[in-house]
């Protein structure tokens, strides 16, 4: 059975998807759920390419504090592993 994945990037996001992008080469299926906006800085560019490439899903949560508590705490449950960055 594969593992499912989840990188919450909350507090260090570029960080955080340098980890995703390293969790690629597991044999799992993996997804990113950013806090807060995508960064837009030429080394997050790198990872969201890479993570693209490897078609790992980097959602953003909902802007509304109760919406994104919500729905980060159903991508949690759906998963078996969580990393919070």
């Amino acid at each position: 059975m594969t593992k499912r994945i989840l990188v919450a990037a909350m507090h260090k996001p570029v960080e955080a998807l340098r980890i995703a992008t390293g969790l690629t080469l597991a044999d799992a299926t993996l997804r990113v759920a950013m806090w807060g906006p995508t960064p837009r800085s030429e080394e997050a560019q790198m990872q969201l390419e890479a993570l693209q490439f490897a078609e790992v899903p980097v959602d953003e949560l909902p802007a509304s504090a109760d919406e994104r508590w919500a729905e980060l705490a159903r991508r949690i449950v759906d998963s078996d592993i969580v990393y919070c960055v």
